[in-house]
């Protein structure tokens, strides 16, 4: 889409293709104004941590067609994660002609150091207030004029959902100018400033804003520093460094740091206004502060669960698929599927491969389109209404205490909540941890009791048809397998917790167009990353059962599947087949339970299982790539053997209690 090497020539040449670079705090709807701008769909969430990869999209801009990044959330220009090393380097590398910073209005605080490090850093840019409406309904005003002159840059206000403001954003684009505002240190970091700032070469961020990066012990700039300097200089700017550190107690990095804070606060002083009237009289206000209650909060979740539960469970497992199995594909699609398969290859093999017991048209997308998409479909309006709505991190705040217990804190709560959109996905945003520690915890807790959105939502639907006690029975299972694993775990894994800060959105009603947008966007991947591995795995079952490998795997693991768990045989099929796709080894259970080949007993054993088994070889992958084979490799030693004595365990209780369920 653009080439991030490309020299002033070339840029020259191609000088229709402006650079827009988007830059903010995590959760100031950075990524909505994207979408906006570009059409290009990136994933709007309200709590940190989401948007964990650059985006690109092409986008026309005052009739200039534009290449627009939308780059990770940051709180420092001066990296302290892999998220913000990132953005620092898109704008070390890639000469913008306009730098957006997004800031969320009603925390304008953290959003003023950003602009201060941009101001430093001498690019070109504007600042957008974003989240305005929700700003005015806390009684919190910005006087958006006073912050243009001081500041000596356009400043526009913008509701990015409600696309409010983005005409004069659009505008204002035309209009970028390097900051007029200075943040003055002392007369020893001056100095040192000035010395590093001569030994620079020309880059596309000032020598100053590079000096202060320096001066604050930036590890990251190393690269960048051994590729555009020599070795002595570089030798030369940590002696510079050391030698102004002696002249102080705390960190040059945290001093510095400090009077950016000041100075952003003596700005903020002059053009913040706060009047009462709008502060806490909103419904939304306090069901948002009970909602974090561990007390009042627990009503307000169960409300929660029921309905979702009753959307997913009943009208998406039940009434959507009933429809879509019995009648679509039952009565229309499979019999003709079977008359013209038959009539075109006159050949058994491929008959049975395409319409058989394992067809790929009769078993494969009977499952992952008449059974599972309907019901992931269900699960991912229900994801993106309470996600759209501001409730997940409250319930992240909710359960925080709880999750001390296992040595972690609440901000390890988000990518477990994330979990239940895509495991695979959630270990990918452990990074947002800061600790090696939290980051092996969560990761096992994911791969082990956190079930995916495809696979939650057959779960509920093969659950909806039993007691309310069953439900209880496996959630508590769950629960209490993951407390339990992660105490265990958190005294095993060496290393401290770290401190729980996490910013709250304002709990609001979600808006349709971002709910049609995400659902369409998840079932879009979901028809492209899951219905191919539902043929794949179909196929492999169609070979193991003509090879006889089927018959074989059955009769090997009939002492554990029958004997211990007390399922019919057939179920060892389902856990083959859920390493490939979890979802599609629920997929089965679901598919033997309406057959009849499950009491309800064995229907809360086998999820169980299926639940705490090792996860889908994607997520695997994923473990392997930022834990290291070796530690996925432990967790999947320890996770496989445990889900099955879990089971076995379970069925024991309940055979012997004659639960009745």
């Amino acid at each position: 889409m653009h080439d991030h090497g490309s020299s002033d020539g070339e840029r020259h040449r191609d000088s229709n293709l402006n650079k827009v670079i988007l830059i903010g705090n995590p959760n100031v709807g950075k990524s909505a104004l994207f979408g906006l701008l570009t059409g290009k769909y990136v994933t709007v969430s309200n709590y940190p941590g989401t948007t964990v990869e650059v985006t690109y999209g092409n986008a026309v801009l005052n009739k200039v067609r534009t290449t627009v990044i939308d780059t990770p959330g940051v709180n420092s220009l001066v990296p302290m994660s892999e998220d913000e090393k990132v953005t620092r380097d898109i704008l070390l590398t890639d000469r913008a002609d306009v730098v957006v910073q997004v800031a969320d209005t009603k925390n304008l605080r953290r959003g003023l150091v950003i602009t201060l490090q941009l101001s430093e850093m001498g690019v070109p840019f504007i600042l957008d207030l974003n989240m305005d409406d929700e700003a005015k309904s806390r009684g919190i005003l910005i006087d958006q004029e006073r912050l243009s002159r001081l500041l000596g840059i356009e400043v526009v206000k913008t509701v990015a959902i409600r696309r409010s403001g983005i005409d004069k954003l659009l505008k204002s684009i035309q209009q970028p100018r390097q900051s007029s505002i200075e943040v003055r240190y002392d007369d020893a970091i001056e100095g040192a400033i000035r010395d590093i700032s001569s030994l620079f070469p020309e880059a596309n961020i000032s020598r100053r804003a590079l000096a202060l990066m320096i001066l604050a012990g930036d590890e990251s700039l190393k690269g960048w520093l051994h590729a555009n300097m020599q070795d002595h200089v570089i030798a030369d700017l940590e002696n510079i460094r050391q030698t102004l550190q002696s002249k102080y107690n705390n960190s040059l990095g945290y001093l510095i740091n400090q009077r950016r804070m000041k100075k952003a606060d003596e700005i903020l002083a002059q053009v913040l206004s706060l009047h009462e009237s709008g502060k806490g009289s909103t419904i939304a206000f306090y069901l948002g502060k009970w909602s974090m209650h561990p007390v009042y909060g627990l009503p307000i979740l169960l409300v929660v669960l029921y309905v979702v539960y009753q959307f997913v469970g009943v009208l998406g497992a039940g009434t959507a698929v009933n429809f879509l199995e019995k009648g679509v594909f039952g009565e229309y699609l499979n019999p003709w599927a079977i008359k013209i398969v038959h009539f075109l290859l006159p050949v058994p093999f491929l008959q049975e491969m395409l319409v058989g017991d394992y067809g790929l048209i009769t078993m494969a997308l009977t499952y992952s389109i008449a059974i599972v998409l309907p019901i992931v479909g269900f699960f991912f309006i229900a994801f993106s209404l309470l996600e759209d709505s501001g409730y997940l991190p409250r319930l992240a705040v909710m359960v925080n205490q709880v999750f001390k217990i296992m040595g972690l804190n609440g901000k390890a709560v988000l990518p477990m909540i994330l979990g239940l959109g895509c495991d695979t996905m959630a270990t990918l945003t452990t990074r947002i941890l800061e600790t090696k520690k939290e980051r092996i915890l969560v990761t096992l807790l994911l791969a082990l009791a956190v079930p995916c959105s495809a696979q939650l939502g057959v779960i509920l639907g093969l659950i909806a048809g039993l007691s309310g006690l069953a439900t209880v029975i496996w959630l508590g299972t769950l629960l209490a397998v993951m407390l339990l694993v992660g105490f265990l775990a958190a005294k095993i894994i060496p290393g401290q917790p770290s401190d729980f800060v996490l910013e709250l959105p304002p709990l609001r009603v979600p808006q349709l167009t971002n709910i049609l947008v995400k659902t369409v966007a998840r079932v879009q991947w979901y028809l492209k990353e899951a219905v191919p591995l539902f043929i794949l795995g179909t196929f492999i079952l169609f070979i193991s059962h003509k090879v006889g490998a089927l018959a074989y795997i059955q009769k090997m693991t009939d002492p554990i599947v029958v004997n211990f768990l007390g399922l019919p045989s057939r179920a060892a099929e389902a856990f083959v087949i859920g390493f490939l796709r979890r979802d599609y080894g629920a997929a089965g259970l679901f598919m033997l339970a309406k057959e009849g080949l499950l009491d309800p007993i064995q229907i809360v054993v086998s999820l169980t299982v299926m639940t705490l088994f090792v996860p889908c070889i994607a997520n695997f992958f994923m473990m392997a790539k930022e834990r290291g084979m070796k530690t996925a490799l432990y967790m999947v030693a320890f996770i496989f053997p445990f889900a099955f004595g879990v089971g076995g365990a379970m069925n024991w209780i309940l055979r012997t209690m004659k639960v009745a369920l």
